[in-house]
């Protein structure tokens, strides 16, 4: 059951993730993409807000931080074809994009700004998709799970860098929350059933 007000992130489904040819290429991403589609339209339905985040970098790498000792190479430099957003599930007007220069969607951005906006506040819920299951969902989770938000992380409308970090990160985040992960189909059932206990902006 969905708890308080209700919002989907949809993270960092940009090409760099989801082509094949891209620095950060997700395994199961393209065929997770009809899936996510259908989510993102069950949510607008509902009057559940949607908000993409986008990982950007400039082209410097001057705010990449320490993920430069990490073992992805460059990727989604502003200026790039990597860091867009993937069209099949672009945003439409009344989706909100969040730019993000870290893992976790809440680190040095205003998405909790943007959240409070909605009517979306601690003790509510966060409807998690997107890649990586093992990076950016996984620490965005766990923001989310810190701030004290209820997360549900569709677990096949997430794709990792390989399967065993997917299946990984999906049972680390379970561990936080009991019962956060989840199929589409059980989410599905939830946003059927779905009313927001307080006002939401509008």
């Amino acid at each position: 059951m969905i708890q308080g007000n209700a919002a989907l992130l949809v993270i960092d489904i940009q090409h760099e993730f989801i082509d094949e040819d891209g620095a950060v290429f997700c395994v199961g991403g393209k065929e997770m993409l009809p899936r996510v589609k259908t989510l993102i339209e069950a949510c607008r339905a509902a009057d559940i807000p949607v908000v993409y985040t986008q990982e950007v970098h400039r082209p410097s790498r001057i705010d990449m931080g320490r993920e430069l000792d990490g073992n992805e190479p460059d990727h989604c430099l502003i200026g790039s074809h990597g860091v867009e957003i993937v069209e099949e599930i672009a945003p439409e007007p009344g989706d909100l994009v969040v730019t993000k220069p870290r893992y976790d969607a809440f680190l040095g951005t205003d998405l909790e700004y943007v959240l409070n906006g909605l009517g979306v506040l601690p003790n509510d819920t966060l409807i998690l998709c997107g890649d990586a299951t093992n990076v950016c969902v996984h620490y965005t989770g766990a923001g989310a799970h810190q701030r004290d938000y209820r997360i549900k992380v569709v677990e096949d409308c997430c794709a990792g860098s390989s399967l065993e970090a997917h299946e990984a990160a999906l049972t680390q985040l379970d561990y936080l929350q009991n019962g956060a992960r989840m199929s589409l189909d059980g989410v599905m059932s939830e946003i059927a059933e779905y009313s927001p206990e307080h006002a939401v902006a509008g």
